[in-house]
């Protein structure tokens, strides 16, 4: 009778072992912290990426009745087709712009937006420099326009959030740069990144 308790006990103790140590970790706790600065980021990502969808719902919808004819379209209001239209162009001129940053004509700004640099590129050709400057003040205008309207359709901001927005847009903008890439920090000094 004693063997068999004692045996009863041990595979009841390598039972309790084997159990809790298949079971890992029985309670997990992650902890994220979000502090106003990543609420901001996430609510003007939001609105980018809400514009976004719209652009391309813009461009591919097409309404058919009953019978197989086209519906009218719905009218968009003049700000929000303002909006499409720029985030449209800033696709298109995309490659462009990666390919001046690339090659070190143009620099991500700590206000958003792009600055063009004298390379010696652009130097030897005016075409190019002419075409770089331009696409470049093509970008910037369509920023402009593209975070005019995540305020106007954001409840959290105003127009004179616009700086705040615009630095909030720069970090994004720096932190996805990707090496090579001209960057302004807050402080105003350029750097390339690593």
């Amino acid at each position: 009778m004693k063997i068999s308790q004692k045996v009863v006990f041990l595979f009841f103790w390598v039972g309790s072992i084997l159990f809790f140590l298949s079971c890992g970790k029985l309670l997990d706790v992650n902890v994220t912290v979000v502090d106003q600065k990543t609420a901001l980021e996430n609510q003007i990502l939001g609105s980018y990426e809400e514009l976004g969808n719209e652009m391309v719902l813009l461009a591919s919808v097409r309404s058919v009745d009953e019978n197989g004819k086209l519906k009218p379209v719905v009218k968009t209001p003049p700000a929000k087709l303002k909006a499409i239209k720029a985030m449209q162009r800033m696709e298109f001129n995309r490659d462009d712009i990666q390919r001046f940053k690339k090659l070190g004509i143009a620099g991500e700004k700590n206000d958003g937006l792009l600055m063009f640099f004298e390379t010696d590129e652009t130097k030897k050709d005016e075409q190019f420099k002419a075409f770089a400057q331009a696409l470049v003040k093509e970008e910037n205008e369509d920023r402009e326009i593209v975070l005019n309207r995540v305020i106007a359709t954001n409840i959290s901001f105003s127009p004179k959030d616009l700086p705040k927005v615009k630095r909030i847009y720069a970090n994004l903008n720096r932190d996805n740069a990707l090496s090579g890439e001209k960057t302004q920090l807050e402080d105003g000094i350029w750097t390339v990144k690593k």
